[in-house]
C-alpha cells in the first residue's frame, strides 16, 4: 500500500530538519566557542610565526611550546566548522588572552608589528643578515639583491653608493614584508630624514650631495666613536677637500683591503680588525684607498650613524688638518694644523704601540 505525503507535510519535516541541523551545529560552534574561550595562562605576551609553508599543526605546535596551551580541542572543532586559512605574519599572545580571540587574529592577519633597529654596520652582507635575524626574509636572498647593480639601480644608486639609502633608526615593520615593501620604506624614511633638520638645505650649502655627506659621515664614524669629537673630525677632513689634500684616512684603507679580500674569494672581515697601519697597507691599489686617491671614496665604508652624518653638516669651522688618535687610547684624538705638530702627536702615538707590542 503506497503512503501518499501531502506537499504540506514534506515542508514541515523539511523545515524540523533544518531547525534540528541548525541546533546541532549551533550546540557544536558553542561548545568549539566555550572551548575557544579559554585563556592562555602565560606571564609575558608569547608570539606565533605563520610561514607560508606552515600547516595548522605546526601553528598549534607553537601555540604548545610558546603560549602554553593546555588543550587545542576547541581550536580542531573550530578550524572543520570554519576552514581554517591563516595569513602569514607574527601574531601576538598576550596573558589571559582567549584562543578564539587568537584564531581571529591569524584568520584576519592582525599582526603584531616588528621594531627592527636597522644597525649601523660596515657591509651590506651584515645588514642583510640583521634584516633576516628580523623578518622574514632570507639572508641570502637579500645579501644577493643588495650586492646586485640592477637591483640598485631600480632605486637610484649603484652597489657602491647603496649604503647611503639606509637611515640607521628604529622602525615599525610587518614581519612577512616582502624586500620590494622594505626597500620603499626605506626610500620614504631616508626622504624624511633629510627633509627633517634642514639637513637637505645644509648638505647643498655645502655643496654636497647626500651620497657624498654620508660617505664622509662613514668615514668618521669609524674614526671615532666619540659623538661629541665628531664634528671637528668632520671639520678637519672638509678642510682637506676644499685644499685639495687627500683625506689619508686610515679606516678607508682598511675598507680597500676587504673589497680586495671579496674579490680574491675571501670573507674580508679580518681586515676590519688590524690596529695597525703599515706603509705597505697604505699602497693598496683600490679606489676605496684615500692614501693613492684624491677626493672622497666611491661610496660609504659603512652605514653611518645619524651622529656620524649630523657631524658632518654641523660641523666645527677650524684650520686644523691633521689628527692623530691620543696615545692614552681614548678613543679620542690630537688635532693639529701643521705638519710638524702632527709629526710630533704622531711619534708618541707610535712609542705607546711599540711599548705595548701592537703590530
Amino acid at each position: 500500500m503506497n503512503i501518499r505525503i501531502s506537499t504540506n507535510t514534506k515542508k514541515r519535516l523539511f523545515w524540523a530538519l533544518v531547525g534540528v541541523t541548525g541546533i546541532l551545529g549551533l550546540g557544536v560552534l558553542w561548545m568549539a566557542t566555550g572551548l575557544l574561550g579559554s585563556p592562555f595562562r602565560i606571564d609575558d605576551t608569547a608570539y606565533i610565526y605563520v610561514r607560508p609553508a606552515d600547516t595548522e599543526t605546526t601553528i598549534m605546535q607553537q601555540l604548545k611550546e610558546e603560549a602554553q596551551a593546555s588543550s587545542l580541542r576547541g581550536w580542531r572543532l573550530a578550524s572543520k566548522l570554519t576552514t581554517f586559512k591563516p595569513r602569514t605574519g607574527r601574531y601576538a599572545v598576550a596573558p589571559g588572552e582567549s584562543m578564539w580571540s587568537v584564531y581571529r587574529k591569524l584568520q584576519r592577519g592582525r599582526q603584531e608589528p616588528v621594531r627592527f633597529a636597522l644597525p649601523s654596520v660596515r657591509t651590506l652582507e651584515r645588514l642583510a643578515g640583521a634584516i633576516a635575524d628580523k623578518l622574514m626574509l632570507d639572508s641570502a636572498t637579500v645579501a644577493d639583491s643588495l650586492c646586485d647593480e640592477q637591483f640598485a639601480a631600480h632605486y637610484g644608486y649603484d652597489t657602491q653608493t647603496l649604503p647611503a639609502l639606509f637611515i640607521p633608526n628604529t622602525y615599525e615593520l610587518y614581519w612577512d614584508i616582502s624586500l620590494g615593501q622594505f626597500m620603499q620604506r626605506m626610500e620614504r624614511e631616508n626622504e624624511a630624514f633629510w627633509q627633517a633638520n634642514n639637513r637637505e638645505a645644509k648638505a647643498r650649502d655645502m655643496q654636497m650631495d647626500r651620497d657624498d655627506v654620508v660617505t664622509l659621515a662613514s668615514i668618521i664614524d669609524e674614526e671615532t666613536s666619540n659623538n661629541g669629537e665628531k664634528p671637528r673630525v668632520a671639520g678637519m677632513y672638509l678642510n682637506r677637500l676644499r685644499t685639495g689634500m687627500p683625506l689619508q684616512a686610515d679606516p678607508t684603507v682598511k675598507f680597500a683591503l676587504y673589497r680586495q679580500a671579496r674579490d680574491e674569494g675571501r670573507s674580508g672581515d679580518e681586515e676590519f680588525a688590524l690596529r695597525r697601519i703599515l706603509h705597505t697597507h697604505l699602497q693598496t691599489d683600490n679606489p676605496y684607498n684615500t692614501y693613492r686617491n684624491a677626493g672622497l671614496p666611491p661610496g660609504p665604508i659603512r652605514i653611518p650613524s645619524i651622529a656620524g652624518i649630523d657631524a658632518v653638516l654641523n660641523h666645527e669651522k677650524h684650520t686644523y688638518l691633521y689628527m692623530c688618535a691620543k696615545e692614552v687610547f681614548s678613543d679620542t684624538h690630537n688635532s693639529a694644523t701643521t705638519y710638524a705638530e702632527h709629526q710630533a702627536n704622531a711619534r708618541r702615538y707610535t712609542a705607546t704601540l711599540n711599548a705595548r707590542g701592537i703590530r
